[in-house]
């Protein structure tokens, strides 16, 4: 095989890369694709104000989600800093600034509602399961039955987010749901099986099903709020919080690996906002009954 040598070979060889992780070995393909297109050279010998209009073309012209330009942002800077150790980069290619919104959170009522709009017991079963654990989607439905241990009320959840396995307590409430939907489905391996014949029986259900009850009982409770499997786990943890559960423990619980991730339900608790005392309350104003209803002040006799 011919050796590889200048910036083509400099992608090749940062793709070959053990320590280059697949999926940024897809994005920097991508990229290195996407930008010979646009610019008719290699990425490599792109200059760093051309790597930024191509970041600015992303958002403005292909209006691409802030996460998704950071992905491939993230990518460039790996072969740009790691592979040619052109350092000057990590100033040169910053990400760009994700406004994150504030997750949406539902009250207890408006949980109660949606469990009780579940279409059959399946669905009843994964929307509480969803919210009785604060459980990712995908971890929901590759539950099996061995992870319910009922004799110490916990939950294992093996692979979760990042490789890790975790306990969750198991709610009284949700073990007589679960044990309900056994004596119906009796699911053998998996506790959420696969109803489709691609998939097979033995196989788990699609996390698009579990996402599937979610929009389907908001709909018919006639909720307004975008509500996600996602929206049930931040739910969960909020509601943990204002019970007075303590942040490293909804940490453990909802497997973070950072507890700066798990603080931002901080800024949901109801209970702390509404205790804020607002200066406006204290200032000296004069009554309501006496100020001017008209357009133009008054003048002074």
């Amino acid at each position: 095989m011919p050796e590889r040598s200048g910036p083509r070979g400099a992608v090749d060889d940062c793709c070959d890369s053990r320590a280059y992780a697949g999926l940024r070995f897809l994005l920097l393909a991508r990229e290195e694709s996407t930008v010979r297109r646009r610019r008719g050279r290699d990425v490599a010998e792109c200059a760093p104000d051309e790597l930024r209009s191509y970041q600015a073309y992303l958002l403005r012209e292909r209006k691409l989600a802030v996460g998704t330009v950071i992905a491939r942002v993230a990518a460039l800077r790996f072969f740009f800093i790691r592979t040619l150790k052109r350092h000057e980069f990590r100033e040169d290619l910053p990400y760009p600034k994700d406004h994150r919104r504030l997750p949406t959170v539902l009250s207890l009522e408006e949980v109660a509602r949606l469990i009780n709009a579940a279409g059959n017991l399946l669905q009843r079963a994964l929307l509480m399961t969803l919210y009785g654990t604060g459980m990712r989607r995908t971890e929901v439905s590759l539950l099996k039955l061995s992870d319910i241990d009922s004799q110490r009320m916990m939950i294992r959840v093996e692979r979760g987010k990042g490789g890790a396995g975790r306990d969750i307590p198991l709610s009284p409430a949700l073990l007589e749901t679960l044990r309900e939907y056994w004596r119906w489905k009796k699911p053998h391996t998996y506790l959420f099986p696969s109803s489709e014949r691609k998939r097979g029986k033995e196989q788990p259900i699609s996390d698009k099903t579990v996402w599937y009850a979610c929009k389907e009982a908001a709909r018919h409770a006639g909720l307004t709020k975008r509500v996600s499997p996602h929206c049930l786990g931040h739910s969960f943890a909020t509601h943990l919080l204002e019970a007075g559960t303590d942040l490293r423990t909804i940490q453990v619980l909802l497997g973070h690996g950072d507890l700066e991730t798990t603080a931002k339900y901080l800024h949901l608790l109801q209970r702390h906002l509404r205790a804020v005392a607002n200066p406006l309350e204290g200032l000296p104003l004069s009554r309501l009954e006496g100020v001017n209803r008209q357009y133009h002040r008054k003048k002074n006799p």
